[in-house]
């Protein structure tokens, strides 16, 4: 199976004995992310969502209903081993669990294993060696280059090299877990030294994560036709970042204590199987852009290597809430707004050699429409702070305060397809300590 094409999981007629999974804005059948769970009592396990429930995955093997190559590794309180399975692996994985799930005659032993998602606490999948972040998102990168250069926003190795940085393993959190505001240096306009204290330009950042599975020794690249089975899943993520500290620090040695204070994902792994309905064509590069260098460059990448995702950003004040009003939209738009493909950036983060390892975790970087009502950050919304946002309470935004909420979503959509969503990610922001 290519990672681009479909099987009898995807079939749009196929459904689950498991009630609330049908036309779940979620988790229907035909998803089946994973992620780790527990329950009161329990330590931390692998787990399927299934419309409004979790399947238990330890308790599906020790019941003998798991493949008996990938049974044992779904005993652990992580899911790094799961992510180092091979694609053919992971795919009778999802067979079997599609098939528990969808024949009412697996019913009666598959029933008692699922738990109401309602009473589990949802847990970081992996064990993350590194994080690392880039910057893709073209919309994004243009439209805050102008804030500051705006004859020439993007800088001249922009469309020759995915720029990365390194950020914070220990500092990301699953969805759910609040943050607290930060502290730092920041060198307002008109003062003449820098100052200490919380940031007041906090922002979010609108991005898709990618789990690393097989790993790669280190001194051996990953060629780009071999990328995408490198890639164990997929996860919304939100990068925050201190935008006052950032333009004092960043140069000459780019993002610290701006972006490494936190990192909200959800917690649901989204598998290349899942997508495989919702792989499109890579956008064309605008007319005289240069090609990608041979390395990056790669047909199948182009043709299917982009994902045709919607991303949401949803925000509420503790004044919306105490008032009953609901979130309030901020943006959507295309995933397929970036430059490079996942799989360039996995074989531009080995391409030196440096070596990836299950569980790793890379950011997309902000992924932006080129419309303001599909802008990811309020650094775009806002304009820099000079145009505030309203709020249904009268309430204005430059940028976020203490109590506000913002919530990620995803939705793959495509024509014969039933859609698919990545659950929540979300993080409510607390006063700094």
């Amino acid at each position: 199976m290519s990672w681009w094409t479909t099987d009898e999981t995807h079939d749009p007629r196929r459904t689950s004995w498991v009630e609330s999974a049908q036309e779940h804005q979620d988790f229907p059948v035909q998803n089946l992310p994973f992620g780790l769970f527990s329950i009161e009592g329990m330590r931390p396990r692998a787990g399927v969502a299934i419309g409004d429930m979790v399947l238990d995955l330890p308790a599906c093997a020790n019941a003998g209903l798991l493949p008996a190559a990938v049974a044992p590794l779904c005993a652990g309180e992580v899911l790094n081993g799961l992510m180092a399975l091979p694609a053919t692996q992971r795919v009778a994985l999802r067979r079997r669990l599609s098939e528990l799930l969808s024949d009412p005659a697996h019913r009666a032993a598959v029933e008692p294993m699922l738990h109401a998602a309602v009473d589990c606490t949802l847990h970081l999948p992996a064990r993350i060696g590194d994080y690392t972040d880039f910057y893709v998102g073209i919309h994004h990168a243009n439209n805050i280059g102008r804030q500051f250069r705006p004859d020439n926003p993007l800088l001249p190795n922009y469309k020759y090299v995915p720029i990365g940085y390194h950020g914070r393993a220990s500092s990301v959190r699953p969805s759910g877990e609040p943050l607290v505001r930060p502290r730092g240096q920041r060198k307002p306009p008109e003062a003449d030294a820098p100052l200490f204290g919380p940031t007041v330009r906090l922002d979010y950042e609108l991005e898709l994560g990618v789990w690393i599975g097989l790993g790669n020794d280190l001194g051996t690249p990953i060629p780009i036709g071999q990328a995408a089975a490198h890639i164990a899943g997929f996860c919304l993520l939100n990068d925050w970042s201190a935008r006052d500290f950032q333009a004092w620090e960043y140069q000459p040695l780019g993002p610290f204590l701006a972006k490494n204070f936190h990192s909200t994902i959800s917690p649901w792994v989204v598998t290349p199987e899942a997508l495989a309905p919702f792989r499109i064509a890579q956008p064309a590069r605008p007319e005289g852009d240069p090609a990608p260098l041979a390395y990056l460059s790669d047909s199948d990448d182009q043709t299917h290597g982009a994902l045709g995702l919607a991303l949401e950003v949803e925000l509420s004040s503790a004044a919306m809430r105490a008032g009953g009003h609901a979130p309030l939209r901020l943006s959507r738009g295309p995933a397929s707004n970036m430059y490079w493909t996942v799989q360039q950036i996995v074989t531009h983060h080995a391409s030196n050699g440096c070596n990836l390892q299950p569980g790793d975790l890379l950011g997309t970087g902000t992924i932006s429409a080129l419309g303001r009502d599909g802008y990811g950050s309020l650094m775009e919304l806002s304009s820099g702070g000079r145009e505030p946002i309203t709020l249904p309470t009268g309430e204005t935004r430059t940028f976020l305060e203490d109590g506000d909420e913002v919530t990620l979503r995803a939705r793959g959509e495509a024509d014969g397809a039933v859609p698919i969503g990545f659950g929540e990610c979300r993080a409510r922001v607390l006063p700094a300590q």
